[in-house]
């Protein structure tokens, strides 16, 4: 039974960075596979109601209004919803931005509509997740998060390289995750650019690069199964931070390299030369982040990105922590001045 006029559902996400993708040669019969790790901000924070139509107010209407009546045209019904886009996530940055848009638009709804759906269905409904799971896994939970990527060739899961924007496969399967040190954060510093890479650019790019040489990809796995894991689990930020590091200098990361926008690879050098454990590109960028110690005295740094960006036209520079419990899911009853938080 779905609500009733008077029930409100707010939605707040994470955003993810994203460190890699794994296995871009699909010589063992999978592909893709991916690590990365849920962030505190940016954010998309939402309110929605039932209503007699689909009505938008706020940012980026029309990509939001075309979610809702998608999820409400594959559920097969006929209610309305009024959405409130309070705050959003940067597009085509590097943070995962439609994922957590597209779950927080399907999750506030299936709320609405007491659809028992899980995350992982929302995604699938939604068409996300189809080559990297990191951005729904970290909408479900939060932390650090490995995923396993898909099965690849004639009748699997995909038998092309294809970003998840351009693939209908499911979202990949998460094969491990792990609480994100509380004292561990990001320096992240964005761009403002005009040259983004998605839609057919980003196809045409895998198209062109994959498939990655099977060595590069060993290294990847191995950095990350002796080194990044292990070094989660022992809370050793030197030895995880210069995981990160190499990882830019193999596989997909290093094929697609002479594509980093100059200001990107500046924040990347300015980061290591400034003392950060490890620094890297998320995703296609133009987004740069650093691993620090929460407590650390980062003014200079900051400083010394924001006189950058600067010369480049601008951007962003602010720290965030890792987000280890998801999105935050509250269900009011308007009359009512409680609310209750679902996950």
């Amino acid at each position: 039974m779905e609500t009733g006029g008077s029930v409100e559902v707010s939605v707040k996400t994470p955003s993810r960075l994203h460190v890699c993708l794994i296995d871009m040669n699909g010589d063992l019969g999978r592909v893709d596979g991916s690590l990365g790790v849920a962030i505190d901000k940016p954010s998309v924070v939402l309110s929605a109601s039932l209503s007699g139509e689909v009505e938008v107010t706020g940012d980026v209407e029309g990509r939001v209004e075309e979610m809702a009546r998608r999820f409400l045209t594959k559920i097969k019904s006929r209610r309305g919803v009024s959405i409130q886009v309070k705050e959003t996530i940067p597009a085509h940055v590097g943070f995962g931005s439609d994922t957590q848009l597209s779950l927080a638009v399907a999750t506030s709804i299936s709320k609405l509509l007491n659809l028992n759906l899980t995350v992982y269905e929302l995604a699938k409904i939604m068409g996300r997740g189809g080559t990297s799971g990191i951005g729904v896994a970290a909408f479900d939970k939060g932390g650090l998060i490995l995923d396993g990527g898909h099965s690849f060739g004639e009748n699997k899961e995909k038998k092309d390289f294809l970003p998840s924007s351009a693939s209908d496969a499911p979202p990949a399967k998460v094969l491990l995750r792990y609480d994100f040190p509380e004292d561990w954060c990001f320096i992240v510093a964005t761009p403002k650019v005009e040259s983004r890479i998605h839609g057919g650019l980003e196809r045409e790019i895998f198209k062109r690069l994959c498939p990655i040489p099977a060595v590069e990809v060993g290294m990847i796995t191995r950095i990350i199964l002796m080194k990044l894991l292990p070094s989660i689990i022992e809370r050793d930020i030197e030895t995880f931070g210069s995981g990160i590091t190499e990882l830019q200098d193999l596989g997909f990361a290093k094929a697609t390299r002479n594509l980093m926008h100059p200001a990107t690879k500046e924040c990347i050098r300015i980061m290591l030369e400034g003392g950060v454990y490890g620094a890297g590109q998320s995703s296609f960028g133009p987004t740069a982040y650093g691993l620090i110690k929460n407590n650390r005295q980062t003014r200079t740094l900051e400083a010394e990105l924001r006189d950058l960006l600067e010369s480049f036209g601008g951007g962003e520079v602010y720290i965030t922590g890792p987000n280890n419990k998801g999105a935050e899911v509250r269900v009011y009853n308007k009359t009512k001045s409680e609310g209750r938080m679902k996950f």
